[in-house]
Protein backbone atom coordinates (compact mmCIF):
# COMPACT_ATOMS: atom_id res chain seq x y z
CA UNK A 1 0.00 0.00 0.00
CA UNK A 2 1.10 3.53 -0.64
CA UNK A 3 0.55 6.49 1.67
CA UNK A 4 1.94 9.94 1.18
CA UNK A 5 3.71 8.88 -2.03
CA UNK A 6 5.92 6.11 -0.59
CA UNK A 7 5.59 2.43 0.10
CA UNK A 8 5.13 1.48 3.76
CA UNK A 9 7.12 -1.56 4.86
CA UNK A 10 7.35 -3.31 8.24
CA UNK A 11 10.37 -2.18 10.26
CA UNK A 12 12.03 -3.60 13.34
CA UNK A 13 11.27 -1.26 16.23
CA UNK A 14 14.96 -0.95 17.10
CA UNK A 15 15.68 0.40 13.60
CA UNK A 16 13.13 3.21 13.84
CA UNK A 17 14.85 6.53 14.52
CA UNK A 18 13.30 9.56 16.18
CA UNK A 19 14.36 13.00 17.34
CA UNK A 20 14.23 13.44 21.10
CA UNK A 21 14.02 17.24 20.65
CA UNK A 22 10.80 17.18 18.63
CA UNK A 23 8.77 19.01 21.25
CA UNK A 24 7.90 22.64 20.59
CA UNK A 25 8.14 25.11 23.47
CA UNK A 26 4.80 26.94 23.72
CA UNK A 27 6.42 29.62 25.95
CA UNK A 28 3.70 28.74 28.47
CA UNK A 29 5.24 26.80 31.37
CA UNK A 30 1.93 25.49 32.74
CA UNK A 31 0.76 24.24 29.34
CA UNK A 32 4.17 22.67 28.68
CA UNK A 33 3.94 20.87 32.03
CA UNK A 34 0.50 19.39 31.29
CA UNK A 35 1.53 18.36 27.76
CA UNK A 36 4.57 16.53 29.13
CA UNK A 37 7.29 19.04 28.22
CA UNK A 38 5.92 20.83 25.16
CA UNK A 39 4.07 20.24 21.91
CA UNK A 40 4.89 17.07 19.99
CA UNK A 41 5.11 17.68 16.24
CA UNK A 42 2.21 16.15 14.35
CA UNK A 43 0.04 15.84 17.45
CA UNK A 44 -3.64 16.78 17.73
CA UNK A 45 -4.74 18.31 21.05
CA UNK A 46 -8.40 18.72 21.98
CA UNK A 47 -9.09 21.30 24.71
CA UNK A 48 -12.57 21.55 26.23
CA UNK A 49 -14.22 23.67 28.88
CA UNK A 50 -17.35 25.59 29.82
CA UNK A 51 -18.33 28.70 27.83
CA UNK A 52 -16.48 31.78 29.06
CA UNK A 53 -13.91 29.83 31.08
CA UNK A 54 -11.02 31.19 29.00
CA UNK A 55 -10.23 28.54 26.33
CA UNK A 56 -9.98 31.07 23.50
CA UNK A 57 -7.94 33.45 25.65
CA UNK A 58 -5.48 30.69 26.57
CA UNK A 59 -5.07 29.59 22.94
CA UNK A 60 -4.68 33.17 21.69
CA UNK A 61 -1.97 33.74 24.31
CA UNK A 62 -0.20 30.61 23.09
CA UNK A 63 -0.46 31.85 19.48
CA UNK A 64 0.92 35.27 20.39
CA UNK A 65 3.72 33.88 22.56
CA UNK A 66 5.07 31.47 19.91
CA UNK A 67 7.34 34.08 18.34
CA UNK A 68 9.47 32.60 15.58
CA UNK A 69 6.83 29.97 14.72
CA UNK A 70 4.23 30.75 12.06
CA UNK A 71 0.86 30.27 13.78
CA UNK A 72 -2.54 30.19 12.08
CA UNK A 73 -5.47 30.90 14.42
CA UNK A 74 -8.71 29.82 12.71
CA UNK A 75 -11.92 31.12 14.27
CA UNK A 76 -15.46 30.21 13.32
CA UNK A 77 -16.99 32.11 16.24
CA UNK A 78 -15.39 35.59 16.26
CA UNK A 79 -14.48 38.22 13.69
CA UNK A 80 -10.93 39.40 13.04
CA UNK A 81 -11.69 42.66 14.83
CA UNK A 82 -12.90 40.87 17.97
CA UNK A 83 -9.78 38.69 18.07
CA UNK A 84 -7.57 41.76 17.57
CA UNK A 85 -9.34 43.51 20.48
CA UNK A 86 -8.61 40.51 22.72
CA UNK A 87 -4.99 40.49 21.55
CA UNK A 88 -4.70 44.19 22.48
CA UNK A 89 -6.03 43.38 25.94
CA UNK A 90 -3.48 40.59 26.34
CA UNK A 91 -0.78 43.05 25.29
CA UNK A 92 1.44 40.76 23.19
CA UNK A 93 2.38 41.40 19.57
CA UNK A 94 3.54 38.61 17.26
CA UNK A 95 4.08 39.27 13.54
CA UNK A 96 4.09 35.50 12.93
CA UNK A 97 0.50 35.08 14.18
CA UNK A 98 -2.12 34.98 11.41
CA UNK A 99 -5.90 35.09 11.89
CA UNK A 100 -8.41 33.38 9.60
CA UNK A 101 -12.17 33.51 10.10
CA UNK A 102 -13.48 30.56 8.10
CA UNK A 103 -15.55 27.43 8.72
CA UNK A 104 -15.20 25.48 5.44
CA UNK A 105 -12.39 22.93 5.71
CA UNK A 106 -11.86 22.98 1.91
CA UNK A 107 -11.04 26.72 2.03
CA UNK A 108 -9.02 26.28 5.25
CA UNK A 109 -6.78 23.64 3.62
CA UNK A 110 -6.10 25.99 0.69
CA UNK A 111 -4.81 28.62 3.13
CA UNK A 112 -2.82 25.99 5.02
CA UNK A 113 -1.10 24.95 1.79
CA UNK A 114 -0.22 28.58 1.02
CA UNK A 115 0.87 29.64 4.53
CA UNK A 116 2.49 26.38 5.73
CA UNK A 117 2.18 27.25 9.46
CA UNK A 118 4.14 25.53 12.22
CA UNK A 119 1.09 25.51 14.55
CA UNK A 120 -2.66 25.53 13.87
CA UNK A 121 -5.37 26.51 16.36
CA UNK A 122 -9.06 25.93 15.54
CA UNK A 123 -11.77 27.70 17.56
CA UNK A 124 -13.89 25.64 17.57
CA UNK A 125 -14.20 22.18 16.00
CA UNK A 126 -18.03 22.39 16.33
CA UNK A 127 -18.15 25.35 13.88
CA UNK A 128 -16.28 23.62 11.03
CA UNK A 129 -18.01 21.89 8.15
CA UNK A 130 -16.87 19.89 5.15
CA UNK A 131 -18.51 19.48 1.75
CA UNK A 132 -17.90 15.74 1.98
CA UNK A 133 -20.82 15.40 4.44
CA UNK A 134 -24.32 16.67 3.72
CA UNK A 135 -25.33 17.85 7.18
CA UNK A 136 -25.20 21.04 9.24
CA UNK A 137 -22.13 22.24 11.14
CA UNK A 138 -22.01 20.92 14.69
CA UNK A 139 -23.71 17.62 13.87
CA UNK A 140 -22.04 14.39 14.98
CA UNK A 141 -21.12 13.39 11.43
CA UNK A 142 -19.63 16.84 10.67
CA UNK A 143 -17.59 16.92 13.88
CA UNK A 144 -16.27 13.41 13.22
CA UNK A 145 -15.34 14.10 9.58
CA UNK A 146 -13.78 17.55 10.11
CA UNK A 147 -11.73 16.24 13.04
CA UNK A 148 -10.58 13.32 10.87
CA UNK A 149 -9.52 15.77 8.12
CA UNK A 150 -7.53 17.87 10.61
CA UNK A 151 -5.94 14.72 12.02
CA UNK A 152 -4.83 13.60 8.53
CA UNK A 153 -3.39 17.06 7.82
CA UNK A 154 -1.51 17.03 11.16
CA UNK A 155 0.05 13.60 10.59
CA UNK A 156 0.99 14.16 6.93
CA UNK A 157 2.53 17.63 7.45
CA UNK A 158 3.87 16.95 10.97
CA UNK A 159 2.08 20.10 12.19
CA UNK A 160 0.61 20.25 15.72
CA UNK A 161 -3.08 21.20 15.80
CA UNK A 162 -5.14 22.53 18.72
CA UNK A 163 -8.88 21.89 18.54
CA UNK A 164 -11.08 23.89 20.92
CA UNK A 165 -14.24 21.97 21.80
CA UNK A 166 -17.54 22.81 23.47
CA UNK A 167 -18.83 20.73 26.36
CA UNK A 168 -22.30 19.41 27.13
CA UNK A 169 -24.49 20.19 30.14
CA UNK A 170 -23.17 17.02 31.77
CA UNK A 171 -19.60 18.32 31.49
CA UNK A 172 -18.43 16.00 28.70
CA UNK A 173 -17.01 17.09 25.35
CA UNK A 174 -19.73 17.69 22.76
CA UNK A 175 -19.73 15.38 19.78
CA UNK A 176 -19.12 11.66 19.36
CA UNK A 177 -16.98 9.83 21.91
CA UNK A 178 -14.76 8.70 19.06
CA UNK A 179 -13.49 12.30 18.85
CA UNK A 180 -11.53 11.75 22.05
CA UNK A 181 -10.04 8.54 20.64
CA UNK A 182 -8.95 10.23 17.41
CA UNK A 183 -6.84 12.94 19.06
CA UNK A 184 -3.52 12.44 20.85
CA UNK A 185 -4.26 14.60 23.88
CA UNK A 186 -7.46 15.70 25.62
CA UNK A 187 -7.18 18.71 27.94
CA UNK A 188 -9.90 19.96 30.29
CA UNK A 189 -9.91 23.64 31.22
CA UNK A 190 -11.83 23.95 34.49
CA UNK A 191 -12.66 26.59 37.03
CA UNK A 192 -15.35 28.17 39.15
CA UNK A 193 -16.48 31.51 37.80
CA UNK A 194 -16.71 32.78 41.36
CA UNK A 195 -12.95 32.32 41.61
CA UNK A 196 -10.29 33.85 39.39
CA UNK A 197 -8.39 30.60 39.07
CA UNK A 198 -8.40 28.09 36.24
CA UNK A 199 -7.14 24.50 36.24
CA UNK A 200 -5.78 22.75 33.13
CA UNK A 201 -5.84 18.93 33.35
CA UNK A 202 -4.98 16.19 30.88
CA UNK A 203 -7.68 13.52 30.58
CA UNK A 204 -5.64 11.71 27.94
CA UNK A 205 -2.04 12.16 26.81
CA UNK A 206 -0.20 9.80 24.46
CA UNK A 207 3.06 11.67 25.00
CA UNK A 208 3.09 12.34 28.74
CA UNK A 209 1.47 11.90 32.13
CA UNK A 210 -2.21 12.59 32.79
CA UNK A 211 -1.58 13.48 36.44
CA UNK A 212 -0.02 16.90 35.82
CA UNK A 213 -1.88 20.10 36.61
CA UNK A 214 -1.60 23.62 35.19
CA UNK A 215 -2.91 26.55 37.23
CA UNK A 216 -3.79 30.01 35.90
CA UNK A 217 -5.27 33.18 37.33
CA UNK A 218 -7.72 35.10 35.16
CA UNK A 219 -6.83 38.80 35.05
CA UNK A 220 -7.85 41.79 32.94
CA UNK A 221 -4.80 41.24 30.75
CA UNK A 222 -5.46 37.54 30.23
CA UNK A 223 -4.35 34.39 32.04
CA UNK A 224 -1.41 34.57 34.44
CA UNK A 225 0.56 31.39 35.05
CA UNK A 226 0.68 30.41 38.73
CA UNK A 227 4.07 28.82 39.35
CA UNK A 228 3.49 28.41 43.12
CA UNK A 229 -0.03 26.95 43.61
CA UNK A 230 0.18 27.19 47.40
CA UNK A 231 -0.07 30.98 47.12
CA UNK A 232 -3.67 30.69 45.89
CA UNK A 233 -4.74 27.64 47.87
CA UNK A 234 -3.84 28.93 51.33
CA UNK A 235 -5.92 31.71 52.86
CA UNK A 236 -4.42 34.50 54.89
CA UNK A 237 -6.19 34.78 58.26
CA UNK A 238 -5.70 37.25 61.10
CA UNK A 239 -7.18 34.98 63.77
CA UNK A 240 -7.40 31.25 64.42
CA UNK A 241 -10.64 29.62 63.23
CA UNK A 242 -11.80 26.09 63.99
CA UNK A 243 -12.40 23.61 61.19
CA UNK A 244 -9.48 24.72 58.99
CA UNK A 245 -6.46 22.51 58.27
CA UNK A 246 -3.68 22.35 55.69
CA UNK A 247 -2.97 19.22 53.63
CA UNK A 248 0.23 18.41 51.74
CA UNK A 249 -0.81 16.96 48.39
CA UNK A 250 0.88 16.18 45.09
CA UNK A 251 -0.47 16.64 41.57
CA UNK A 252 1.78 14.98 39.02
CA UNK A 253 5.31 16.00 39.96
CA UNK A 254 4.21 19.14 41.79
CA UNK A 255 3.82 19.20 45.59
CA UNK A 256 1.45 21.81 46.97
CA UNK A 257 -0.37 22.70 50.15
CA UNK A 258 -4.13 23.14 50.11
CA UNK A 259 -6.59 24.41 52.68
CA UNK A 260 -9.36 22.11 53.89
CA UNK A 261 -12.40 23.69 55.55
CA UNK A 262 -15.00 21.76 57.55
CA UNK A 263 -18.16 22.81 59.37
CA UNK A 264 -19.89 20.44 61.80
CA UNK A 265 -23.19 21.48 63.38
CA UNK A 266 -26.26 19.86 64.92
CA UNK A 267 -28.79 18.69 62.34
CA UNK A 268 -31.73 21.04 62.86
CA UNK A 269 -33.86 19.71 60.00
CA UNK A 270 -34.14 15.97 60.53
CA UNK A 271 -31.80 13.92 58.34
CA UNK A 272 -28.17 15.09 58.72
CA UNK A 273 -26.62 16.57 55.60
CA UNK A 274 -23.30 15.53 54.09
CA UNK A 275 -21.92 17.93 51.50
CA UNK A 276 -18.45 18.43 50.04
CA UNK A 277 -16.96 20.73 47.41
CA UNK A 278 -13.74 19.65 45.71
CA UNK A 279 -13.65 16.32 47.58
CA UNK A 280 -15.43 12.98 47.02
CA UNK A 281 -18.61 12.92 49.14
CA UNK A 282 -18.50 9.12 49.40
CA UNK A 283 -14.99 9.28 50.83
CA UNK A 284 -16.12 11.95 53.31
CA UNK A 285 -18.89 9.60 54.48
CA UNK A 286 -16.33 6.82 54.89
CA UNK A 287 -14.05 9.00 57.02
CA UNK A 288 -16.98 10.07 59.21
CA UNK A 289 -17.92 6.41 59.70
CA UNK A 290 -14.33 5.60 60.72
CA UNK A 291 -14.37 8.45 63.26
CA UNK A 292 -17.65 7.18 64.71
CA UNK A 293 -16.72 3.50 64.81
CA UNK A 294 -13.04 3.65 65.74
CA UNK A 295 -12.87 6.79 67.88
CA UNK A 296 -16.36 7.10 69.35
CA UNK A 297 -17.20 10.55 67.97
CA UNK A 298 -20.98 10.95 67.61
CA UNK A 299 -21.26 12.52 64.18
CA UNK A 300 -24.26 10.57 62.84
CA UNK A 301 -26.70 13.22 64.09
CA UNK A 302 -24.71 16.21 62.81
CA UNK A 303 -24.48 18.10 59.53
CA UNK A 304 -21.01 17.99 58.00
CA UNK A 305 -19.90 20.34 55.24
CA UNK A 306 -16.47 20.18 53.62
CA UNK A 307 -14.78 22.56 51.19
CA UNK A 308 -11.40 22.56 49.44
CA UNK A 309 -10.38 26.23 49.25
CA UNK A 310 -9.50 27.78 45.90
CA UNK A 311 -12.17 25.98 43.89
CA UNK A 312 -10.03 22.97 42.93
CA UNK A 313 -10.90 19.26 43.02
CA UNK A 314 -8.56 16.86 44.81
CA UNK A 315 -8.58 13.05 44.70
CA UNK A 316 -5.27 12.44 46.49
CA UNK A 317 -5.99 10.06 49.44
CA UNK A 318 -3.14 11.76 51.33
CA UNK A 319 -5.51 14.56 52.37
CA UNK A 320 -7.64 12.13 54.44
CA UNK A 321 -5.90 13.06 57.67
CA UNK A 322 -6.37 16.79 57.03
CA UNK A 323 -10.10 16.19 56.42
CA UNK A 324 -10.39 14.23 59.68
CA UNK A 325 -8.50 16.94 61.57
CA UNK A 326 -10.76 19.67 60.13
CA UNK A 327 -13.90 17.74 61.11
CA UNK A 328 -12.62 17.15 64.67
CA UNK A 329 -11.55 20.79 64.99
CA UNK A 330 -14.99 22.05 63.95
CA UNK A 331 -16.81 19.47 66.09
CA UNK A 332 -14.85 20.46 69.20
CA UNK A 333 -14.69 24.13 68.13
CA UNK A 334 -10.95 24.15 68.83
CA UNK A 335 -8.71 25.88 66.25
CA UNK A 336 -5.65 24.02 64.97
CA UNK A 337 -2.33 25.81 64.89
CA UNK A 338 -1.90 27.48 61.48
CA UNK A 339 1.69 26.21 61.31
CA UNK A 340 0.54 22.55 61.30
CA UNK A 341 -0.15 20.45 58.22
CA UNK A 342 -1.09 16.83 57.46
CA UNK A 343 -0.15 14.14 54.94
CA UNK A 344 -1.57 10.63 55.43
CA UNK A 345 -4.31 8.26 54.26
CA UNK A 346 -6.92 6.85 56.64
CA UNK A 347 -7.98 3.20 56.33
CA UNK A 348 -11.30 1.57 57.26
CA UNK A 349 -9.85 -0.05 60.37
CA UNK A 350 -8.75 3.35 61.64
CA UNK A 351 -5.06 2.90 60.77
CA UNK A 352 -3.04 5.81 59.40
CA UNK A 353 -1.61 4.51 56.14
CA UNK A 354 1.64 5.43 54.39
CA UNK A 355 1.59 7.52 51.21
CA UNK A 356 4.04 7.99 48.37
CA UNK A 357 6.68 10.71 47.95
CA UNK A 358 6.50 11.80 51.57
CA UNK A 359 9.90 13.57 51.36
CA UNK A 360 8.57 16.03 48.77
CA UNK A 361 5.51 16.81 50.88
CA UNK A 362 7.55 17.40 54.03
CA UNK A 363 10.04 19.54 52.10
CA UNK A 364 7.27 21.71 50.62
CA UNK A 365 5.69 22.22 54.07
CA UNK A 366 9.06 23.23 55.51
CA UNK A 367 9.74 25.59 52.61
CA UNK A 368 6.44 27.40 53.25
CA UNK A 369 7.21 27.94 56.93
CA UNK A 370 5.19 25.19 58.61
CA UNK A 371 6.54 24.03 61.98
CA UNK A 372 5.05 20.52 62.28
CA UNK A 373 3.53 17.88 60.04
CA UNK A 374 1.49 14.78 60.94
CA UNK A 375 2.33 11.69 58.86
CA UNK A 376 1.88 7.91 59.09
CA UNK A 377 4.16 6.00 61.42
CA UNK A 378 4.87 3.67 58.48
CA UNK A 379 6.23 6.59 56.44
CA UNK A 380 8.41 7.80 59.31
CA UNK A 381 10.84 4.90 58.99
CA UNK A 382 11.95 5.93 55.52
CA UNK A 383 12.51 9.63 56.25
CA UNK A 384 15.92 11.13 56.98
CA UNK A 385 14.72 13.45 59.75
CA UNK A 386 18.14 15.15 59.95
CA UNK A 387 17.44 16.74 56.58
CA UNK A 388 14.42 18.64 57.87
CA UNK A 389 13.98 21.31 60.53
CA UNK A 390 10.20 20.86 60.62
CA UNK A 391 8.85 18.68 63.47
CA UNK A 392 7.56 15.38 62.05
CA UNK A 393 4.87 13.64 64.15
CA UNK A 394 4.20 9.97 63.29
CA UNK A 395 0.67 8.62 63.92
CA UNK A 396 -0.33 4.93 63.88
CA UNK A 397 -4.09 4.90 64.56
CA UNK A 398 -6.95 7.36 64.32
CA UNK A 399 -7.76 6.71 67.99
CA UNK A 400 -4.38 8.21 69.00
CA UNK A 401 -4.79 11.20 66.72
CA UNK A 402 -7.06 13.34 68.93
CA UNK A 403 -4.66 13.50 71.90
CA UNK A 404 -1.73 14.42 69.61
CA UNK A 405 -3.78 17.00 67.74
CA UNK A 406 -5.07 19.00 70.70
CA UNK A 407 -2.27 18.42 73.20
Amino acid sequence: MESGGRVRKPQAIENITFDTDQRINTKNAELNRVLGGGLVQGSVILIGGEPGIGKSTLMLQVALNCIGIKVLYISGEESEQQIRMRAERIGINNPDCFILTETSTQIIFQHLDDLKPGLVIIDSIQTLHTDNIDSSAGSISQIKETAAEMQRFSKITNTPVFLIGHITKEGGLAGPKILEHMVDTVLNFEGDRNYGYRILRAAKNRFGSTSELGIYEMQDSGLREVSNPSEILLSQRDEAVSGITIAATIEGLRPMLIETQALVSSAAYGTPQRSSTGFDTKRLNMLLAVLEKRSGFRLATKDVFLNIAGGIKVDDPAIDLAVVAAVLSSNEDIPIDSKTCFAAEVGLSGEIRAINRIDQRVSEAEKLGFERIFISKYNFKGIDTKRFHIRIIPIKKISDFYSHLFS
